[in-house]
């Protein structure tokens, strides 16, 4: 029998080197590449913060112009995924439209079984560019609406909210999902990164491994977080409820509070700093601070009873429900954001790459046991 100590959920658990992330979650440290990420979120943009995590260092002017003319003439979806999407029931979840459009989108990829450098950062910028397209195209169809065309003019922040509405996008609600996309961008080996990383190490292909991991962040216990939160808050509304009786009423039933505490962080999660800004800043703007009102009201009761702090989950319901984003957009949003973070940890595991196969604390019978046959059991 192994003399090794299984640790559930593999919690603390050191699975590979990546100089990608770092987190310190004491400190309330998050950092890509080492940049801070307050620093990032204040200075940076987010086709700049991917060039970041994808080439290990920030680009000169010539080279993010590069980087960013390369996107724009990614955009572009196969005229057969197009139809393959109009052909799904209106009524699926676009995750689970997202998750089938990128797997069958390796079908159309001329360099599909290519693991060498090149072409996975070519395959990152052709999914980077897809998968927002996606999103939008999927909305629009289920609606009746026509698909909206990419703009060659406008950033990946401005392009998604345009091809989603239709209506080019004010400089202020461009500029927070902008740093909405920064912040959710990487955060070192969560769920679907890994996935996308066990994926990537069989020397399967790019596609295969975007697709496993926009599975694992479909999961409510990894992307679906604000979605709750924003369930919660729009119950509250419905029942003309005190959003700090209504918690206070839930934790009473053993009820779980959606959006708060980090299996990282021992103090706030510092995406969500900026994410409560960008909520309060953004309600004002559009004239309506009730659901930043109530999320702040909840925020502190649970604070103060519960010494739990907000995580980035909490504020983005918020921000995401004040920009008119549906409320099932929340995790394909996060999964565009996110493709940045994937693709960088898949160029990086197959830079130097080793087939990931952990062990298994073994619990069941000991050996040997013994075969009864079929007739004296």
């Amino acid at each position: 029998m192994s003399t090794a100590v299984a640790t559930k959920g593999l919690e603390g658990i050191v699975a590979a080197n990546s100089g990608i992330c770092w987190i310190d979650g004491e400190a309330g440290v998050l950092a890509y590449r080492g940049i801070d990420i307050h620093e990032l979120a204040e200075k940076s943009t987010f086709e700049e913060t991917t060039y970041l995590l994808w080439h290990g260092k920030l680009p000169t002017a010539s080279e993010l112009a590069t980087f960013k003319k390369e996107l724009s003439d990614a955009r572009q979806l196969p005229a057969d995924t197009l139809k393959l999407i109009q052909s799904f029931p209106k009524t699926a979840t676009p995750m689970e439209v997202l998750r089938t459009a990128v797997s069958a989108l390796s079908m159309y990829d001329k360099d599909e079984k290519a693991v060498d450098h090149d072409s996975n950062v070519r395959n990152s910028f052709d999914l980077t560019a897809q998968i927002p397209m996606i999103v939008a195209a999927f909305d629009r169809i289920r609606k009746g609406k026509p698909v909206v065309e990419a703009d060659k003019s406008l950033s990946h922040a401005g392009n998604f909210l345009w091809m989603l509405t239709g209506e080019k996008p004010s400089e202020t609600a461009t500029r927070t999902f902008d740093v909405a996309l920064i912040l959710h961008a990487d955060h070192e080996l969560n769920a679907s990164t890994f996935a996308a990383r066990v994926i990537a190490a069989t020397l399967s292909d790019v596609h295969s491994a975007i697709t496993g991991a926009i599975g694992a962040l479909k999961g409510p216990l990894h992307g679906g977080a604000n979605e709750a939160v924003m369930r919660l808050l729009f119950e509250i509304e419905k029942e003309g409820a005190d959003p700090v009786e209504y918690v206070k009423n839930m934790l009473a039933q053993k009820k779980k509070v959606s959006g708060f505490g980090h299996r990282v962080y021992r103090t706030e999660d510092p995406r969500a700093t900026h994410l409560r800004k960008m909520s309060e800043d953004l309600s004002r703007a559009a004239n309506n601070t009730k659901w930043f009102d109530m999320s702040q009201q909840i925020e502190q009761y649970i604070r103060t009873e519960k010494k739990l702090n907000a995580n980035v989950d909490f504020y983005s319901a918020s921000t995401y429900t004040t920009l008119g984003i549906d409320l099932d957009l929340f995790t394909p949003i996060f999964a565009i954001s996110r493709m940045s973070g994937w693709a960088a940890h898949v160029i990086e595991q197959l830079d130097d790459n080793r087939l990931i196969r952990p062990r298994a604390e073994y619990i069941g019978p000991e050996y040997p046991a013994t075969y009864i046959p079929i007739a004296q059991r």
